[in-house]
């Protein structure tokens, strides 16, 4: 009993001090916060966000997020955090949802977290953007489904080499990735832990420990031949007196030929069958064999451990930076927080309290959707049926008429 209160005491103290650092869930006035991006304004290029909760939802105004539109276009918009975060020696949460309602055959659904180094670049936030973490789905065709965890470390950006797989359905999926002190990450969809590990071993930020020596030579005497003739085989007596081709025991002097004109006839050759060609010795395993030479490791000079890989001292805008085909994806539910207690609460309470109410209006219009479908295609074909019939009955008339006109003739 007393360990329990023990830890509900600890949960208690966690929650209290939990610093949410950015909220936002989207409602009118979202515009006098989010920023409209001048990138690719100038050649027309530039799509927009509009305040909607799509064609399904648990909650009509609850679940109201920005929408991209129209389709072909890149999209781009921002919000400044009141506070720029520094995570020092704390975690770091970023969490989004995401509705892809328009069934997204290419583009992207990610955030961004933006430092505040790049304060004078985004009034024209774009794809060139100095970004400190990117975040989200991004599909394209059946061959890309996949969550981008980009980590930017001295100013190079760094991709996962894991494969997360994104959700690439019409629903809303909750994305939260979480990056801890200990250099240690996890992202969550819908709740649910999909992939964790190391900053170390899943990014490429920093060089590695060690290397192939470059100065390294291989031994003269290092033997890489895994098999080696027999020294002890022999060639068979008469091998190279056998020729590779024979004259054709078959073949007959046309009677035609003429050794005078056209010269002594010789039949034609063929291959000899009892022809081995080229005699090699058996192999054998090389006694002396010491495999495939590799470099030994050294330490590697370029490298030089970082404890902070972890560390992003002053985030200060999150946006969305997008190119979509077929527009119309729905983003919500923004938090940025240094605790993923609140994050999951947070989720719980917005999307947690719609999604099933999403589903079944979402099952409800597919289904009434595939019904006229349905209907349509029956509806076809019964005018095909209809037209081909009247057509038989014109060919008797027509028929008829010869019929009658020959009578008369």
């Amino acid at each position: 009993m007393q360990r329990s209160a023990l830890v509900l005491c600890a949960l208690l103290v966690a929650g209290a001090s939990a610093e949410v650092f950015f909220k936002e869930t989207f409602d009118a006035t979202w515009e006098s916060r989010w920023h409209k991006s001048t990138w690719k304004q100038s050649d027309g290029t530039a799509g927009e966000f509009k305040l909607s909760a799509g064609k399904w939802y648990g909650d009509a105004e609850a679940d109201k997020g920005i929408q991209t539109g129209p389709d072909s276009k890149f999209f781009s918009t921002y919000a400044e955090i009141p506070k720029a975060v520094d995570n020092k020696d704390k975690d770091l949460v970023l969490q989004f949802s995401v509705k892809h309602e328009q069934d997204i055959d290419c583009g992207g659904g990610y955030i961004k977290l933006v430092p505040a180094s790049s304060k004078d670049q985004m009034a024209g936030f774009g794809g060139d953007t100095p970004y400190s973490i990117m975040f989200g789905p991004d599909i394209c065709g059946f061959s890309t489904k996949k969550v981008h965890v980009i980590f930017t470390y001295k100013g190079k950006n760094h991709l996962i080499k894991k494969d997360i797989k994104a959700e690439s359905d019409t629903l809303t999926h909750v994305y939260t990735l979480v990056v801890k002190p200990d250099n240690t990450y996890k992202v969550y969809i819908d709740l649910k832990e999909v992939a964790a590990g190391s900053l170390f071993e899943d990014w490429d930020m920093l060089p590695p420990k060690t290397i192939k020596d470059p100065k390294a030579k291989k031994p003269e005497d290092w033997d890489e031949r895994e098999k080696i003739p027999d020294p002890e085989d022999k060639k068979p007596e008469g091998w190279d007196d056998i020729p590779a081709t024979i004259p054709d025991p078959e073949a007959k002097k046309p009677e035609d030929w003429d050794d005078e004109e056209d010269g002594t006839w010789e039949a034609p050759t063929i291959p000899n069958p009892e022809y081995k060609g080229e005699w090699h010795a058996k192999m054998i395993d090389n006694p002396a064999y010491k495999g495939i030479w590799v470099a030994p490791d050294i330490d590697n000079p370029e490298y030089e451990h970082d404890d902070q890989l972890y560390h992003y001292k002053d985030s200060k805008y999150v946006g969305f930076e997008l190119w979509q085909v077929k527009a119309g994806s729905i983003f919500d539910n923004i938090l940025v927080a240094d605790s993923y207690e609140e994050a999951e609460k947070f989720a719980n309470d917005t999307w947690g309290k719609t999604k099933d109410a999403e589903k079944k209006m979402h099952d409800e219009i597919k289904e009434e959707e595939k019904k006229k479908a349905e209907e349509a295609a029956k509806s076809s074909e019964s005018a095909k049926e209809d037209g081909a019939a009247a057509d038989d009955e014109d060919d008797e008339y027509d028929e008829d008429k010869k019929v009658e006109s020959k009578d008369e003739l």
